[in-house]
């Protein structure tokens, strides 16, 4: 087993001033890396193409933009052969429903997963591309911060991780509720919610480091005693009783399994 890098990202990532997280996810591919970029999710038709651009700006050696517009387009041998040889794939943002009914059980999203778990491919996605990274995908939902059962529609993802579940814009557009909500219905990931310009940088180990401008809010279930999502209707209030929250921002991390964060100023002298 050789895992690769996860890198979800909250979405409107810097792309100018100050590129940290596009750059941080070069650093790791390598400078010689070749990036494919997938804009299914992104209905703009220069998505791919702009990508492409700032990835080559940032130094990698080749950066190539494929976009799966049906499911017939993952079949392609010349498409997939490109996806063999890359250190790197980036999911766009968008919809990401177009992501699950397009790559969901095709070659492409496959070769993705048996690539990230036993060849080192590297895997960052923004905004839709984010949420389509875990085994369970938060497809859309209502914003605000109580949880409710009908708050969340859930979805199945790409299938990298168990462990987590993933929101991105979380503070900008108040999704505290539906990811409490998607933890109510099983606690057993860790929920993960992005703000905009902000990543976590998941390590094959299943560490994360914060990367970026925002912050992360990390929901911690494992002590978790009870949820009323079994009983309660649909429009009703749930009742989440033990549920565990950080907010994590720039270098700190956390250890999904031990359930430890750690701030970055204890780690700089340790």
């Amino acid at each position: 087993m050789a895992r690769g890098t996860i890198i979800p990202i909250g979405g409107a990532e810097e792309k100018v001033s100050d590129a940290a997280i596009l750059r941080r996810f070069v650093e790791i591919c390598g400078d010689d890396a070749h990036i494919v970029i997938i804009p299914t999710a992104s209905r703009l038709e220069d998505t791919g193409d702009r990508y492409c651009e700032l990835f080559k700006e940032l130094g990698v050696a080749e950066a190539t933009s494929i976009n799966f517009v049906e499911r017939k387009d993952c079949s392609d041998e010349e498409h997939l052969a490109v996806l063999e040889r890359a250190e790197g794939v980036f999911l766009t943002g968008g919809n990401q429903l177009r992501l699950s009914t397009t790559l969901g059980g095709t070659p492409v999203a496959e070769l993705l997963r048996r690539r990230y778990f036993n060849d080192r491919l590297h895997v960052a996605g923004t905004s839709a591309g984010a949420a389509f990274l875990p085994e369970h995908m938060i497809a859309g939902g209502a914003e605000g911060g109580i949880p409710r059962a009908d708050k969340v529609t859930l979805a199945p993802g790409l299938g990298l991780t168990p462990w987590a579940i993933i929101d991105q814009h979380f503070r900008q557009r108040d999704r505290m509720g539906r990811l409490l909500a998607a933890l109510a219905y099983n606690p057993r990931p860790c929920g993960i919610g992005l703000d905009e310009d902000t990543a976590a940088v998941i390590f094959p180990d299943d560490t994360f480091e914060v990367v970026g401008s925002g912050g992360i809010t990390v929901i911690d279930p494992s002590e978790i005693e009870y949820t009323s999502m079994d009983s309660s209707r649909a429009d009703y209030p749930v009742t989440i009783i033990g549920a565990r929250v950080h907010i994590l921002t720039d270098g700190d991390v956390y250890d999904i399994h031990k359930h430890k964060a750690t701030p970055s100023i204890r780690l700089s002298r340790t």
